[in-house]
């Protein structure tokens, strides 16, 4: 996809647009947004080259609902589009996935999404080490899925934080295969 715009949905609890001057727990995995914008330790932010590898314009986040002080401020900073939870609960899944990907993704040639498990409410997806109540349920996240398999430029996708030693009967994980099945185009008929 090299000279292309890359576009990045990041569903997720947690902002994850921490810097070591924001964070309260200094934990890296907090961090990743803010490094990919280029912004935090030069050891983290140069890999791959000296640059930043993410355009906040281009970058959406959903389901968020655990979010410190210090990203809060950045978020709004760097004008990034969220919903959370609540944004999910008044306007609903549909019209929030619509807008993200005719507004925020309209411009961009590539889509890459980034599954946090932890996104998923907790009695779905138990199996995870920062589980936060009051999450996606199950068809809110295939609805998501399914209108990135349509939208065309969906290129990659990591799923992340499944903790089989947190899980109940393997239950994360299978769900979490089966997000990637809806978001690669599975469907029931």
């Amino acid at each position: 996809a090299q000279g292309k715009k890359l576009g990045v949905l990041w569903i997720d609890a947690h902002a994850d647009i921490n810097t070591p001057e924001t964070s309260p727990s200094g934990n890296v995995h907090g961090m990743p947004i803010a490094v990919a914008m280029g912004q935090g330790p030069v050891e983290l932010t140069s890999i791959g080259g000296d640059f930043p590898k993410l355009d906040p314009k281009a970058l959406a986040m959903i389901g968020i609902r655990s979010v410190d002080e210090g990203e809060k401020a950045a978020i709004r900073q760097h004008g990034i589009y969220y919903a959370s939870m609540s944004d999910l609960d008044r306007w609903g899944v549909h019209e929030i996935i619509t807008e993200v990907l005719d507004t925020v993704m309209k411009d961009v040639d590539v889509l890459h999404v980034s599954f946090d498990v932890d996104s998923l409410d907790p009695a779905l997806a138990p199996g995870t080490g920062t589980p936060v109540e009051g999450g996606l349920d199950y068809r809110e996240a295939h609805l998501i899925m399914e209108e990135l398999a349509e939208c065309g430029k969906l290129i990659s996708m990591e799923v992340l934080e499944v903790n089989p030693l947190l899980d109940r009967a393997n239950g994360t994980a299978q769900e979490a295969v089966r997000l990637v099945a809806s978001a690669l185009g599975q469907r029931i008929i």
